[in-house]
Formats: structure tokens, sequence, C-alpha cells
């Protein structure tokens, strides 16, 4: 599985950290975030977080760029990186050994640190290719996203339920907005946090439809995804998005390997969730990054650091998510 490293440097002027020196002795001399491609959500997500454990806890940290949450789950359930960003549907799926990257292996190692944010579904043609609805992708060139990530998962297992025959491709948020400008595709599929800085490009330039689902498309997305919920871009998402858009969505969470150092799960969810309108200035999903929705996720084991933050807060984890 490629991918591709950016190391994030700590600030220089670094004053106490949480945790102390006992707390500290286990862990890792420095720690890599598996996020997306740049473009997307995640690789923006990663960068900010990165860089708020290198000045908050002194910990060196880098970025990987990987395909996304299929890839992600595997990444941390083997241990090649201990943090990574994962929706909640390939989280589900890995643990049931139905990830297509390790098959028939059940990930067991994976446990949940902090909700993120939602991530819907999203799709935009070029105003002037008279694309108007999901059904009219028929035969048309269609990007999906990176191969292995959340977008072309869901979004390909969509169009083989509905019988719609797209020639897809995969490439990233940056790359795929860019061949759709340049004609070289007729339609860009995806699924990332509002804004998508990818998306937002692409209309700030560009004359484009947001393509919504209609009722029929949302129920056969609830078939092919169960973990799917209804969800609205607001008008004013994108330059030029003069109507609410409606989509689906799935639930983000940053998970890690079990074998992350309890006091630096519990450090990381602290930095986290303590102040969201810091987060939000990473990006502005962040919004929704709050220790309330921590029952987003029902079926992933909670990390005994992450546990640990919660009930100091008063939230109480079930057994069977511990």
């Amino acid at each position: 599985m490629k991918m591709t490293t950016y190391a994030i440097l700590a600030a220089s002027t670094i004053v106490a950290f949480p945790a102390n020196a006992q707390d500290r002795a286990d862990w890792p001399s420095s720690l890599s975030i598996a996020t997306g491609s740049q473009g997307g959500t995640y690789f923006v997500w990663g960068s900010g977080l990165g860089s708020m454990i290198g000045e908050q806890l002194g910990m060196p940290t880098s970025v990987e760029i990987t395909g996304g949450p299929v890839q992600n789950v595997v990444l941390v359930e083997t241990g090649e990186t201990l943090l990574g960003f994962t929706t909640t549907g390939p989280a589900q799926e890995a643990m049931a050994g139905e990830n297509e990257l390790m098959p028939g292996m059940e990930a067991t190692n994976l446990r949940a640190l902090f909700p993120m944010y939602q991530t819907p579904l999203q799709a935009v043609a070029l105003s002037s290719s008279g694309i108007e609805s999901i059904e009219d992708l028929d035969g048309k060139r269609v990007n999906l996203g990176p191969a292995s990530g959340t977008s072309a998962t869901y979004w390909q297992r969509y169009f083989d339920t509905a019988g719609i025959n797209v020639k897809a491709s995969f490439a990233g948020g940056s790359d795929g907005a860019g061949q759709l400008a340049d004609g070289l595709i007729d339609a860009f599929v995806y699924a990332a946090g509002l804004p998508t800085s990818a998306f937002s490009e692409l209309a700030i330039q560009n004359d484009v439809t947001f393509l919504p689902l209609s009722e029929e498309n949302i129920a056969t997305f609830k078939e092919v995804a169960p973990s799917m919920q209804d969800f609205t871009i607001p008008a004013g998402t994108y330059e030029g998005q003069e109507t609410d858009v409606p989509s689906v969505s799935m639930w983000n969470f940053a998970i890690a390997h079990q074998d992350l150092p309890e006091s630096l799960a519990y450090e990381i969810t602290k930095l986290a969730l303590e102040d969201n309108a810091r987060m939000q200035q990473l990006h502005a999903s962040a919004v929704e990054t709050l220790a309330e929705n921590w029952d987003t996720n029902n079926f992933m084991p909670f990390h005994p650091g992450a546990v640990r933050y919660y009930e100091e807060i008063g939230i109480a984890i079930p057994e069977e998510l511990r």
C-alpha cells in the first residue's frame, strides 16, 4: 500500500506538556496519521491535528497521504500507523472481515478515539454538460475519488445496485476537480466533509451544478450501506450553490491501534474535544467534533485512554464498547 508522508514540525516554543515524564515513558518517538488524498478533508484535518499534537504534546507527527478509510483501517489494524481517520462503514466491514484489502481477516486492533464529523456524498458536473441528476451519469466518464476510499467504495456499490453504468476513474480530490475543469471527465462524485476544498476551488473557477440525490437515490444508498443517513448540503456551502442539496452521509472517527499508549490516547482525545473553537479553525466540519457525538459509534471499542477522558467529563461508555 503506497503512502506519501508529510512531516509536521512541533512548534519551537513549548512551555509544558500535559503528561508527566513517567506517563510519557512508553510513548513512541514519533507519530503518523493516516489521512486521505490532497484536496480532501482528511488531509486538512490530519495536517491541523498533527500540528496541534506537535505543539501541545511535543510529539513529532507526520501526515500520510493514503487512499482513504478502507486503506486507513488496514494501516491502523496492522500497526503500520498508530493513528488514522475512517468512516464508520469501512471500519465496521473491516471488523467483520469484509475489507477488500485484507479479505477474510477480522480487524481486532481498531479502537475509537473521538467523533469527527459527517461525510456527505457529493456529486458535481459542469453546468455546460447538461447533467442534472444522478441518473444522467449513465454512460458518462465519472471520477469516483481514490480507489480504496469511502467515495469510490460506496458510489461504486450504488451505481452497481442502481444499474447505472459509468466509465469510472479514480483520483484524489484535487486531481478529480482538475480533470473535470479540463473536460477530461463528465462528472466528479466524492465523499468528504464540508466544505470540501477541491469542490470549493472548482466552484469558484467554473460554473458547476451540484447534483441532488432523489428519494429513490437515497433509499438505494441506505440499502447498500445501512450506516448511511439523510443529510442536506446547505445552500451557500459552495460558490453559486443557491439551494440545499439532498444527500446522505456517514460519520467519521479518529481511530487508533490498541497498542497506542493509554496516556497518549487520552491526551489526543482531550486535545481534540476540549477546545472546539480551535478545532473549527482547522476545518469548519469540526463543528460536529463534540464529545456528545460519541454514540454515533455503536460497534467499535473505544480506546481505554479515550474512555478515561469521557468518564472524566461525565460520559459513561457502555461495557460492550470498552
